[in-house]
């Protein structure tokens, strides 16, 4: 796997890398060691899925407190995503910066944000669907998150018009 920097310190873009052939090709998209190499978290204990009947659906901003935190590996593997993480950190040089990136079914790109960031995505195309795995198991009392559009953190969604948004994420409270 490639692992590039973002410009934000513990997020990065992978990247597969493909041995093929005639065939299709082989590559690895999970690594215990290669993550534990690069300091990053390498302990998953669940994986998601999400399905998107529609384009413009949005999904986040979510995050979960201490102790339960998580760290999680993104890849969209039906379709196409905007996929955006917010630097929480408070002692962060980078804190309240967000990042965000086209994940495609084609580009089969991956982005993993580690423990302590806001993340969500907006689908880009109907029918899409992604994959990922967290660092840390749901706990629904340790649930928070970001509203879509805080001014303070100025995401730059690519749709804004005919949102198909949860109340719950709709309404969440803006960063302090």
């Amino acid at each position: 796997m490639n692992f590039i920097k973002t410009g934000i310190d513990g997020l990065y873009v992978v990247e597969l890398i493909k041995i093929g052939d005639k065939r299709g090709f082989f590559a690895r998209a999970w690594c215990e060691t290669e993550f534990a190499d690069k300091n990053l978290t390498s302990r998953m204990v669940q994986a998601n899925t999400s399905y998107s009947k529609n384009k413009g659906t949005l999904r986040g901003l979510h995050y979960q407190v201490i102790p339960h935190e998580e760290a999680k590996l993104m890849r969209c593997i039906k379709g196409a995503i905007f996929d955006v993480a917010v630097d929480l950190r408070p002692d962060s040089k980078t804190y309240k910066k967000w990042f965000g990136i086209e994940l495609t079914e084609s580009n089969r790109r991956m982005l993993f944000i580690p423990e302590g960031f806001a993340h969500g995505y907006q689908t880009l195309v109907d029918d899409t669907e992604t994959f990922y795995m967290s660092s840390a198991f749901y706990a629904s009392e340790a649930e928070r998150g970001l509203r879509w559009n805080d001014p303070a953190i100025a995401i730059k969604w690519p749709i804004t018009e005919n949102l198909n948004i949860t109340d719950k994420d709709r309404n969440w409270s803006d960063i302090e």
